[in-house]
């Protein structure tokens, strides 16, 4: 189980720098005063994806692009603000939408595999309680293999999110959304996002790691 610690403290970490940085940048307004669905919207349409609908949804960093039906959702801190820290999101995720419609490999293996590790990942844990309560090496092993799944979900997201974050600063740019003097508030804002990623990626590798020295034992 201390294997587990160094992931534990890079993601309290990793959700305190994220939190922060939003926290900070949600306060410093845009100088061309563009929302953040308005700048979806924007790069949306000149990518040539105005099918993709902008919608606003509750929740606090609850922002995502479904590839299933092809929305962008915006959380109303992001939909309706004008700061830098709801452009950079708004932008992160038309991101995602834009690797969606260029079939970006990565995301586009990660949506082919999700409704196998997703209900892997609900599953795993039970299974492998099971084997280690009863004994049983079989539950044991099938458990290990499906968190193997949730690690490897977890690996090729790192390049479907950093790779968003730096189609997001090219198309913020392109599109004028945001100054040559915005780019470094935005790029922090991206940047802390990236970590709760990395965080996550290296958890799931330590608790996989963990759960195979148990088996050993």
């Amino acid at each position: 189980m201390l294997l587990l610690i160094p992931g534990l403290l890079f993601g309290l970490y990793a959700q305190a720098k994220v939190k922060g940085s939003f926290r900070k940048y949600s306060k410093v307004p845009s100088s061309n005063k563009i929302s953040g669905a308005s700048a979806a919207r924007r790069i949306l349409d000149a990518q040539g994806l105005s099918d993709v609908n902008v919608e606003e949804v509750p929740g606090t960093l609850t922002d995502h692009y479904d590839p299933r039906t092809r929305v962008l959702r915006l959380s109303q801190t992001v939909y309706q603000g004008h700061s830098l820290a709801a452009l950079g999101v708004a932008a992160h995720e038309a991101g995602h939408a834009v690797q969606h419609a260029r079939r970006y490999i990565p995301i586009m293996l990660r949506t082919g595999i999700f409704p196998i590790v997703g209900l892997g990942s609900q599953v795993w844990f039970w299974i492998f309680l099971a084997g280690m309560f009863f004994h049983h090496p079989l539950l044991v092993n099938i458990g290990i293999f499906l968190f193997a799944g949730v690690v490897l979900f977890q690996i090729i997201t790192l390049p479907v999110e950093f790779n968003a974050s730096s189609r997001a600063m090219v198309l913020l740019t392109q599109q004028g959304i945001i100054m040559d003097s915005e780019i470094d508030s935005t790029k922090s804002v991206l940047n802390a996002a990236a970590l709760t990623y990395l965080a996550a990626t290296l958890m799931a590798i330590l608790q996989l790691v963990s759960m195979l020295f148990m088996r050993n034992r």
